[in-house]
């Protein structure tokens, strides 16, 4: 493997989350040297619609990347890689804004990722059982973006929407075509949320047929350019670089090498999959769970294997020439942060600056586990139980139409009830990621996300030609993982536990399997 780097260079990792764009400066060896953040606006002005604003991200994107690099020379940084929640975003024939609002706001023009309204539309879709669905689980979800794109084309005024559609970007594309201009699309984006057609035999594709039978073949004119005409691998240099006014935004040089793009939760599987390992190339059939507001568990493989209700395989979704597998959990952290500030103790705990709602019911619960005589606070929970698709479920049962339950509830609203709940749901968050006690591995980094958009950044300034005195020799992803990945933490498991927590997953399988039978129940005419 040739060296990539030398000294005094540095990479910059953008990550746009549901809630916040941050920044990291990273140097070569995969250190975050310095952070910022910025929160982003979210309208939810209805139930299940979620919008937010292209301009309001690009702004708060281009002050955390000045503030990150405050002090530091504009040569010194050699390249910048983004992420982002894989939303859609809309803008017009002049590329500015165009609203995805019933009401029209110019603003609004982002559905985010999160956004539930085309049910209807994915189910239309997954009636035809067109042959792109396979890749897709056999059902497409409607956090994707051809339902979101059939729902403003079915629901918005066609003269004041559908004639003045530009372009649909997927956001982490969106935020590479601000930045250079380029209008071409990651491999990552299009074949995970839009079933671009990628495979080891073609160089891949839209496939008409799917399109003309959802009814939107419009997209197919001008050789597709409202989605995408040029596809290219995570990593590869964007354009040429940083345009002036970018630059100018994010005080860098012009011309500073801007990567391919990758979603959120791929960058993070990106900062992850080599971590710990001896040869950190030697990643395949690892599997990594990002977690956020949301969950991703994600598994490469050098073989197209196909699990119902599991998203991919996608080819080429996170490294050049592996398949990707993809399942997760709708709502995670903002399920977390949904039970402790709807509970009416959640004002009594002690928070403080550098003590979160969590620290202080992880504290409870040690105490209240000791003051029981229990040996672990996993025993806490045995008689109360959450299942936790509060916000649907996005696999492997495929069904965004999944409601939370709660079994164990009781007269009792005080902090120890509120830890319970607490408790309570994070086992059941866990039980759909692995209950097979194995050891866990965490970076010794805390953020892999914006590590993995920084080794987007590497890779695309050592292909660049700007950098081809730097870097005479060819790179790619895996040789960034290679020099970047961090060390890590091993998590043994309790073994003791081992069977406790077999009884709360069969509890939780029974839960899934009770919620059915009610909507059936239900559903049946006297």
């Amino acid at each position: 493997m040739c060296v990539l780097f030398k000294n005094n260079m540095y990479f910059i990792g953008v990550d746009v989350g549901t809630g916040s764009a941050r920044a990291a400066l990273v140097d070569n060896a995969g250190r975050i040297l310095k952070k910022s953040t910025n929160v982003i606006q979210t309208w939810n002005p209805e139930e299940n619609f979620y919008q937010q604003s292209s301009e309001d991200i690009w702004r708060s994107c281009c002050k955390v990347v000045r503030e990150v690099t405050e002090g530091v020379s504009s040569e010194a940084i050699k390249g910048i890689g983004f992420d982002a929640t894989c939303s859609l975003v809309v803008v017009d024939n002049d590329g500015l804004p165009l609203s995805v609002s019933k009401n029209g706001e110019r603003e609004q023009n982002v559905i985010l990722w999160m956004d539930h309204r085309a049910k209807k539309e994915a189910d239309f879709i997954n009636r035809t059982n067109h042959r792109v669905l396979k890749y897709v689980g056999g059902k497409i979800s409607l956090e994707m973006e051809t339902p979101k794109i059939l729902w403003l084309k079915n629901n918005l005024p066609k003269n004041s929407f559908w004639k003045k559609v530009g372009k649909f970007f997927d956001l982490p594309d969106f935020l590479t075509w601000k930045a250079t201009n380029s209008v071409s699309r990651s491999l990552c984006t299009v074949v995970c949320k839009w079933t671009y057609c990628a495979d080891q035999a073609v160089c891949g594709f839209w496939d008409r047929s799917y399109f003309e039978e959802i009814g939107l073949n419009d997209l197919s004119q001008n050789n597709w350019s409202a989605i995408g005409n040029e596809i290219f691998e995570p990593g590869r240099p964007c354009g040429n670089g940083l345009t002036e006014n970018a630059a100018r935004e994010m005080g860098l040089a012009v011309g500073t090498p801007v990567a391919t793009s990758l979603i959120d939760a791929h960058a993070g599987g990106l900062g992850m999959i080599g971590v710990g390992l001896k040869n950190p190339t030697e990643f395949k059939h690892r599997l990594v769970m990002i977690g956020g507001t949301s969950t991703c568990h994600m598994l490469l493989s050098d073989q197209e294997v196909f699990v119902d209700g599991v998203w991919g395989p996608y080819y080429g979704a996170m490294l050049p020439g592996l398949w990707l597998l993809e399942g997760g959990q709708s709502a995670t952290g903002k399920l977390i942060d949904h039970v402790i500030n709807t509970h009416p103790a959640a004002k009594h705990l002690n928070v403080t600056d550098g003590v979160r709602a969590e620290d202080c019911l992880n504290e409870l619960l040690m105490k209240m586990a000791k003051d029981r005589g229990l040996d672990a606070i996993d025993r806490l929970t045995e008689d109360f139980h959450v299942y936790p698709d509060f916000h649907g479920n996005r696999s492997p049962v495929a069904d965004p139409t999944l409601k939370g339950t709660i079994v164990g509830l009781t007269l009792s609203v005080d902090q120890e009830n509120l830890a319970l709940i607490y408790l309570a749901t994070i086992q059941a968050l866990c039980c759909q990621a692995n209950v097979t006690a194995l050891p866990v591995r965490t970076s010794t980094e805390d953020d892999p996300v914006l590590i993995g958009s920084a080794m987007l950044a590497a890779a695309a300034s050592s292909s660049s030609k700007s950098s081809a005195e730097l870097h005479p020799c060819s790179s790619s992803l895996r040789d960034a993982i290679a020099l970047m990945a961090s060390d890590a933490r091993t998590i043994h498991p309790s073994l003791d536990l081992q069977e406790y927590h077999k009884r709360k997953y069969s509890v939780y399988l029974e839960m899934l399997k009770h919620q059915k039978m009610y909507k059936y129940i239900m559903s049946r005419n006297p």
